[in-house]
């Protein structure tokens, strides 16, 4: 138990949870310890598998995890639109690319710190949504800051200085210490390099003028490390970042390759494989440097495995098509975003891909289920 002062008002901290502390008498201290206990009881029994082990949940990265930051910036890769969250609480059309929410709302709910992750740029966001976490991703970005140029998306530095005003916003709210306390004791949540690769490396070639693909992997998880120490020094100690997905089976991908658009066709095996040396590379490299980095826990997160499997053994997962999109009304599902005039899909939960790059709410919560049990059970005890 933690006692701050924070705007002349005495809290309590117990289990991660603020409460006002009432006048200095035993009934009230019985009161609060009744509430502690009543609220620990309600968020376990609406999940069973919660731990008290992550006082927040912070989120960098690309498109599958902004929950609506570009909604706010001067950019055309936004998702605020129907049919987008047309199964997200209150079929609310919050700027996250899919139809419902993302991994990070699944694992945040998992583990007990909230339902959903709130937008960092949101006007509205309110004081209570800080203490336990926020996403600072924004679609279109990548680890390479020539990624972000295009498509006028927030590139990972301006996402730490993003960071950085959350800090001081939350000093505000709760006090220096405090706030040191719940940023230590925070789950990062890391994802992005799809794009870089797509749309610096594959698709538009800005890049491949420089790097061929083992330089280009090298040069991407450089800016990682720094990225990861930057973030260490600023008091975060957890973080899980992921690999890639098999960017080869991604329908924007597949369309690229053919010719004839009505043609069918399987995953790219290059593209594939590229992907699976990137992530044997980033696998190998987060060990050393949490080994550098005292305190810290840096674990890899596969979203490569599982994905694929879905594709290989659709029955496995009840999906009826894997290969193209929910949303965009063609064979490949060509559409680079779920138009609002689009044909749609019927059963969203039967299909992988919601539009051309990103995956269903189903996929979504498949992930974070896998993440959870396989990745982050290692440190959640």
């Amino acid at each position: 138990m933690h006692i701050f002062m924070s705007r002349n008002i005495k809290f309590l901290k117990i289990d991660n949870n603020y409460y006002m502390k009432m006048k200095n008498t035993i009934p009230s201290l019985i009161l609060l310890l009744l509430s502690s206990a009543l609220s620990y009881g309600i968020r376990n029994s609406r999940n069973p598998n919660a731990s008290p082990k992550f006082s927040a949940i912070l989120i960098f990265g690309d498109s599958t995890v902004d929950s609506g930051n570009n909604n706010y910036i001067n950019t055309l890769f936004k998702a605020d639109f129907y049919p987008y969250g047309q199964d997200f609480p209150g079929h609310i059309s919050s700027g996250r690319f899919s139809n419902g929410k993302l991994v990070p709302d699944f694992i945040a709910s998992k583990l007990g710190i909230k339902d959903t992750v709130p937008a960092f740029l949101d006007p509205k966001l309110a004081e209570k949504e800080l203490l336990t976490g926020v996403s600072f991703a924004s679609a279109g970005s990548g680890y390479d800051d020539v990624t972000s140029l295009a498509p006028n998306v927030i590139p990972f530095p301006k996402q730490v200085e993003m960071f950085k005003n959350y800090t001081s916003r939350l000093k505000g709210v709760i006090g220096e210490k405090e706030a040191a306390n719940i940023i230590g004791d925070a789950l990062l949540y890391v994802s992005a390099g799809t794009n870089d690769w797509i749309f610096s490396f594959y698709d538009l070639p800005t890049r491949r003028l420089e790097f061929d693909v083992h330089g280009y992997q090298d040069f991407l998880q450089n800016r990682i490390t720094s990225f990861i120490k930057e973030l260490y020094d600023l008091g975060c100690r957890t973080f899980i970042v992921n690999g890639l997905p098999p960017i080869g089976c991604l329908p924007i991908q597949i369309q690229a390759k053919l010719r004839n658009p009505k043609m069918s066709a399987g995953c790219l095996e290059d593209q594939n494989s590229d992907s699976q040396l990137y992530n044997t590379k980033l696998e190998k490299l987060l060990p050393q440097l949490q080994a550098n980095l005292p305190g810290s826990e840096i674990l890899y997160g596969d979203i490569y495995n599982s994905p694929l499997d879905m594709i290989n053994n659709p029955k496995k997962y009840d999906f009826v098509d894997t290969k193209k999109s929910c949303c965009g009304g063609t064979e490949l599902g060509l559409s680079f975003i779920c138009e609002p005039k689009a044909p749609k899909c019927r059963n969203t939960s039967q299909f992988l891909f919601w539009d051309a790059i990103h995956p269903t709410q189903v996929v979504y919560e498949y992930l974070a289920k896998f993440l959870v049990e396989k990745h982050l059970s290692q440190v959640m005890y």
